[in-house]
């Protein structure tokens, strides 16, 4: 393995060329992805509906396809998953992936395509690959394994073609054999569903690998690794894996997170942030220094961006790249080569650079808490965390906020719930650091919290340990991509969990 090292690097340079190819030309890639996914599109029975054949312009496109979110897709993928064909795309649908959304207890099936696997997921990590070996061309990474902390549904199947699972296990069962040789752990393991039982088998097998990339959500990560490092009485990762020199993320913010991976790993590594969704593989980091993620461009994904203040509109407005705003919340509408047609994502993002095209996620369409305009957004209380974290010497395991409304002898407030793994010395203090980390963050927060007239000051729980374990358990949502949501404008999630301690 150790000579496939140079081989590999200089493969990745050469092909770093068809990136800067759609990095140099964005609006001319996307309107050749749009010319292709209609010329798919126009012969399924959604195309036709709509007068898709002989579309050749953006805006006539936007004319005949209305926006859609989840419910206007699902009779197509109930027809799709009792065996119908020609629906939504022109080739079979033999793959769905089962979301693991937190705001909403029913599960979304979003068709995968043969396209959209291989022109856009396997693409995309290829790209993620090709670009870290070029900022790295003396990389060893693929002289060991990755060890990949995928999800917890096992495929199953809805008839003799099709089947269902949550992405990464979909991910997994297409790979190509090679793909095995360069990850870990097995199949068996990396599919099992029961995920307290799974935290043990991924330490147990893995501990004797040479670990050189660590890849999954930070939350279920942190555990795995204090598992590790308990079964191997070691003080570090790098002890384990010395090897190890990166970790790919995604699905929730970094931030509250790096200080606690910094003291586990014991060594510099490299950070890498993606943005895999069921619906497609959207960006990832180019470069370790760069401030947000490089937006995919010619992976069969179709670009719009929605202003979030358009959101729940009649006939909500979309920009395209040539007209996006930094600094500017939008939320995602993407048509892909796995069907999906002018479809709302869910997320919310911002441009942090335009050309080449640079995005984070900012939050959820819905988690975000504007109970008294203060529009606080998932972003910001990443950030706010962070800083509060680091002025009290803390560490946030996870958290949630909700607003409380006024009553007759309070005004307003958040109310944050957190999990510590180290807990400050004053609680009030961190509530304060918290404070004036959102006025500074957040102008409308500030201007809400002016003189207490609106917002008084955050009140703060400092949960048992294990609490948002036990929430997420109740809810049979324990383990992989399931997350606890960040914010609500509502108190629905606050009271289940303040329950769960109540009860105890």
């Amino acid at each position: 393995m150790k000579l496939l090292s140079p081989t590999i690097s200089r493969l990745a340079r050469l092909r770093y060329w068809k990136i800067e190819q759609w990095i140099q030309n964005p609006i001319a890639t996307q309107r050749e992805v749009l010319q292709d996914l209609v010329t798919h599109g126009q012969y399924t029975e959604f195309g036709r509906k709509h007068s898709l054949a002989g579309i050749s312009k953006i805006q006539d496109f936007k004319k005949v396809v209305p926006i859609q979110e989840y419910e206007q897709l699902k009779p197509y993928v109930e027809k799709l998953m009792e065996g119908e064909e020609n629906l939504l795309w022109n080739t079979p649908v033999n793959w769905f992936a089962k979301s693991s959304g937190t705001t909403n207890d029913k599960s979304k099936f979003i068709p995968i395509t043969k396209e959209s696997l291989e022109d856009c997921h396997y693409k995309a990590s290829k790209d993620v690959l090709t670009m870290y070996y070029n900022n790295n061309p003396d990389s060893d990474l693929l002289t060991g394994k990755g060890l990949v902390i995928g999800g917890s549904h096992q495929i199953c199947p809805i008839n003799e073609e099709a089947q269902y699972g949550d992405l990464s296990a979909v991910l997994l069962q297409n790979t190509p054999i090679w793909a095995n040789w360069i990850r870990t752990p097995e199949l068996s393991i990396a599919l099992l569903d029961e995920w307290e039982n799974k935290i043990e088998q991924l330490a147990n097998s893995t501990i004797y690998e040479n670990v050189t990339s660590i890849s999954g959500v930070p939350t279920w990560t942190l555990v795995l690794i204090k598992r590790i490092l308990e079964i191997t009485n070691k003080k570090t990762l790098i002890e384990v894996w010395p090897n190890l020199e990166m970790y790919l993320h995604g699905g929730v913010s970094f931030k509250p997170y790096q200080k606690q991976f910094e003291k586990l790993i014991g060594r510099n590594i490299n950070y890498l942030e993606m943005y895999n969704a069921s619906e497609g593989f959207f960006a990832a980091q180019d470069t370790p220094e760069a401030d947000g993620m490089l937006l995919f461009l010619d992976h069969g994904i179709f670009y719009e961006f929605m202003p979030i203040e358009e959101y729940g509109k009649e006939n909500p407005k979309t920009v395209g790249l040539n007209k996006v705003e930094l600094n500017k919340n939008y939320a995602p509408v993407i048509s892909t080569n796995g069907g999906l047609w002018r479809y709302i994502v869910g997320d919310t993002i911002e441009f942090t650079s335009l050309y080449p095209f640079r995005i984070k996620v900012t939050g959820r369409l819905k988690h975000f808490i504007n109970a008294f305009g203060e529009e606080l957004m998932v972003a910001n209380a990443d950030k706010a965390i962070a800083t509060a974290s680091q002025k009290t010497n803390s560490i946030v395991t996870d958290y949630t906020a909700a607003p409380i409304y006024f009553s007759e002898n309070n005004n307003g407030a958040h109310e944050w719930l957190i999990e510590f793994e180290k807990k400050p010395h004053n609680i009030q203090e961190f509530a304060y650091e918290l404070d004036c980390a959102l006025k500074n963050i957040n102008s409308d927060y500030e201007a809400k919290r002016h003189k207490d007239i609106a917002l008084r000051m955050p009140v703060i729980h400092a949960l048992p340990q294990y609490t948002f374990k036990k929430w997420l358990r109740s809810k049979h949502k324990l383990g992989g991509q399931h997350k606890v949501p960040r914010l609500s404008n509502e108190r629905k999630f606050v009271e289940e969990i303040i329950s769960i301690i109540n009860n105890k």
